[in-house]
C-alpha cells in the first residue's frame, strides 16, 4: 500500500525524452527562466547549446504566441515569455483534434521559459490559459511536408475519467470480502495460540491488502491502523499508535506471545471490517487515477526495495508482486483512455511490466519468497532496475491521465 509523502505536480514526474507520453515530452525542461530582458524576438537559428533552433514567442492580454508566423518542422525549442500581469499555463498544440504537443505551467509574469518539441507536417497553435482568465489560442501556423511530428495527446477530461474509477471502485469492494477472510484467519490463529499458522496466514492477508494500492487515498485514516508502519512514533514498535499487519508482523518474528497478539489481531479484524462497511459510501476522486497507477511502484521503490517495510516476515518482495497485481489492475481499468494515438507507448509499458513481474516471480519458490537481504547483488540491482524502468513509463500514466483544463 501506498505511504504518505509529500505532495507534488503530477507533471513534474515526467522526463523529456520521447520514449514517454505526448505532454510527458517537455515537461522536464521547463526548469529555467531565462536570463536578460526577456523580450519575445524573432526566430533565429542554431547557435545554442544543444544546437536547436530557437523561436521567442510571447503571450499576453489577449495575446498568445506572438512572435511565430513562420513554422518548419523537426525539433526545435520555443522561449515562451509571459508578457501579462499574472501566472499563466501555455499548450502548443493541434487546434483542430486539441492534441497538446507541449506545455509550460505556471509560467510568471515577466519570465520566460524553453519549450522542446518536434514538429513535422500540420498545423498548430498556442494556447494560452491565465490564471482567473478564460483560456485564449492564437493564430493557427503551418507546416507543409509529410515529416513526422513528436508525440501528442488528447487531454483527458474529468468525465472521461468517471467510468474506470467506478469500475475500480468496484473492484475494491469485491476485494473486502476476501480481505475480512484472511484476517480473520489471521485472528483466530493469533487466538487459539497458533503461531506457527498465524505465521502462514499473516501473509496471503498482507497481500490482498497491497493489491488495493490505488485506493489508499480514499481509505483515508483507515489505511494508517491497518497497513501504518512505526514512521513517526515515538516509541517505534512499543508504540500503542502501531497498529495493523506490521505491529502483527513485528510480534510474530520477534518472539512475542499470543496474549500480546491478540489485542492486535482484534483490532485489524475491527479495523477491516469498518472498512468494508464503509467502502459503498466512499468516493474516489477520478482525477487522481492516474497517478495513482504510477505511484504503486514508485513507493515499491521507495519503501519495499529498501527493506523499510520489513518487520521480520521477509516478504518485501512478495508485497512488490502483489503491488505489480495492483498496478496491473488499475491500470486495466484506464486501457480504454490510452489505447492509440493518446498513449501509443503502452506496448511498451506493458513489456516493462511483464520484465518486472518476470524478475520478480523468479524470487518465489512455492510460497516462499526470498527475503530481501538474502538477494545476491546482480538479482538486486535487476530487480531495482526491472522495476524502476516501469515506475518510469508509469509516470507517462500520470501526465496523460492528468485532468486539463481547456477553456
Amino acid at each position: 500500500m501506498i505511504r504518505p509523502r509529500i505532495p507534488r505536480g503530477r507533471r513534474g514526474l515526467l522526463s523529456a525524452g520521447g520514449a514517454l507520453a505526448a505532454v510527458a515530452a517537455v515537461a522536464a525542461v521547463l526548469v529555467g527562466t531565462l536570463g536578460g530582458d526577456g523580450r519575445p524576438a524573432a526566430q533565429h537559428g542554431p547557435g545554442n547549446a544543444d544546437g536547436l533552433p530557437r523561436t521567442r514567442v510571447r503571450m499576453s492580454a489577449g495575446e498568445c504566441g506572438q512572435g511565430w508566423t513562420q513554422g518548419h518542422s523537426g525539433s526545435q525549442v520555443f522561449d515562451v515569455y509571459n508578457a501579462s500581469n499574472g501566472p499563466a499555463e501555455v499548450d502548443l498544440l493541434d487546434p483542430g483534434s486539441g492534441a497538446v504537443y507541449g506545455e509550460v505551467e505556471g509560467l510568471a509574469p515577466g519570465t520566460s521559459r524553453p519549450l522542446q518539441v518536434t514538429l513535422g507536417g500540420g498545423s498548430y497553435a498556442f494556447k494560452c490559459l491565465p490564471d482567473d482568465s478564460d483560456a485564449f489560442t492564437g493564430p493557427t501556423v503551418r507546416i507543409s511536408g509529410h515529416a513526422a511530428a513528436g508525440p501528442a495527446a488528447v487531454p483527458v477530461n474529468q468525465h472521461d475519467l468517471i467510468p474506470p474509477t467506478l469500475a475500480y471502485q468496484q473492484w475494491i469492494g469485491d476485494r473486502m470480502g476476501e480481505l475480512a477472510d484472511r484476517v480473520g484467519a489471521l485472528r483466530d490463529a493469533v487466538d487459539g495460540g497458533d503461531l506457527d499458522s498465524a505465521r502462514t496466514a499473516w501473509l496471503p492477508a498482507h497481500l490482498v491488502y497491497e493489491r488495493m494500492g490505488a485506493a489508499y487515498g480514499t481509505f483515508g485514516d483507515a489505511d494508517k491502523a491497518i497497513n501504518g508502519t512505526t514512521a513517526g512514533l515515538a516509541q517505534g514498535t512499543s508504540d500503542p499508535r502501531f497498529t495493523g499487519f506490521h505491529r502483527i508482523e513485528y510480534g510474530l518474528w520477534h518472539g512475542q506471545s499470543a496474549d500480546r497478539l491478540r489485542g492486535p489481531a482484534d483490532q485489524l479484524a475491527k479495523d477491516v471490517d469498518q472498512l468494508r462497511a464503509g467502502w459503498p459510501q466512499a468516493r474516489m476522486d477520478p482525477a487522481q487515477l492516474g497517478l495513482r497507477a504510477h505511484e504503486i511502484l514508485e513507493n515499491t521503490v521507495q519503501f519495499e526495495l529498501t527493506g523499510r517495510t520489513d518487520y521480520g516476515s521477509g516478504s518485501n518482495l512478495a508485497t512488490a508482486r502483489a503491488n505489480l497485481d495492483g498496478t496491473r489492475a488499475v491500470l486495466g481499468y484506464l486501457r480504454p483512455l490510452l489505447t492509440g494515438s493518446r498513449f501509443p507507448q503502452l506496448p511498451r509499458l506493458d513489456g516493462a511490466l511483464d520484465r518486472a513481474q518476470h524478475t520478480l516471480d523468479g524470487f518465489d519458490t512455492g510460497g516462499h519468497w526470498t527475503p530481501l537481504g538474502s538477494l545476491s547483488r546482480p538479482q538486486r540491482e535487476k530487480a531495482n532496475a526491472d522495476i524502476g524502468a516501469a515506475v518510469e513509463q508509469l509516470a507517462s500514466v500520470a501526465a496523460v491521465c492528468d485532468v486539463r483544463r481547456t477553456s
